[in-house]
């Protein structure tokens, strides 16, 4: 068996997210459908992690293994080819047998973008926040999640997982005119652990949380302390290092 990776774009304003659910269209089925109908046999495609509805992603990586003799080259072509508009595959690499695009990842980043001013034209990209942010105090939160944390408070329930614990190494918000952008980078994520933290920055920012309080909730471990989840439509997963 040959075994292949591949970089990924979507869009996922239409999407239920990244796995494949029976309620509705992911990306990991429509490339699936896509790779099946290509190398006529099928596929098992395994994603470097999830991401729910409504967010994107610039650099998600996925491998499949397959006994089909088509090259890469051949199956870049057919794959974009045949793919909706909003989803599109940048590369395609051989790789050895045993890659597994989930498990020998180093680390992923994320990012969060925020815009001060209303955008019909980007709504669906990022969060328009109608309330002036005190953008030091939110670094300040965001440097309290630096290194190994436990972010039950951040996250959904998952009784699957073992643990909610994650490293995080990069952790920052950067101003521009009418945009803020949320980066970071962690060995692991948690369903819904971006989007829980940048809604409690948020609430830090605006004054809603006195930002000493959110080392307390990061350490409290328990959701209902936290702020709301910001919405998806700004988050974009941006990278995938191994």
């Amino acid at each position: 068996m040959r075994s292949f990776k591949l970089l990924i774009e979507f869009d996922g304003t239409h999407f239920v997210g990244w796995q494949i659910q029976p309620n509705g269209r992911s990306v990991q089925e429509e490339i699936t459908k896509v790779l099946e109908q290509v190398l006529q046999e099928p596929i098992n495609l395994i994603g470097a992690g999830r991401t729910d509805a409504g967010v994107h992603a610039r650099g998600m990586v996925a491998n499949f293994k397959t006994s089909a003799s088509a090259g890469t080259g051949s199956i870049l072509s057919s794959l974009n080819g045949i793919l909706p508009e909003d989803v599109y595959i940048h590369t395609v690499e051989e790789v050895a047998e045993n890659f597994h695009a989930r498990y020998d990842a180093k680390d992923r980043m994320y990012r969060y973008y925020i815009t001060m001013r209303p955008a019909p034209i980007g709504r669906f990209y990022q969060w328009y926040v109608k309330y002036s942010l005190n953008v030091e105090l939110m670094n300040q939160a965001g440097l309290c999640v630096i290194g190994e944390h436990d972010y039950t408070s951040f996250c959904r329930y998952d009784p699957s997982i073992k643990h909610y614990r994650s490293t995080v190494t990069e952790s920052r918000w950067t101003e521009s005119p009418s945009l803020l952008t949320y980066e970071i980078r962690a060995n692991r994520f948690l369903h819904g652990m971006v989007r829980g933290l940048v809604g409690t920055m948020v609430d830090i920012g605006r004054g809603y949380m006195p930002a000493g309080d959110f080392a307390k909730v990061l350490e409290a471990r328990d959701r209902r302390m936290a702020g709301m989840a910001a919405p998806p439509h700004g988050l974009f997963l941006e990278e995938v290092r191994y």
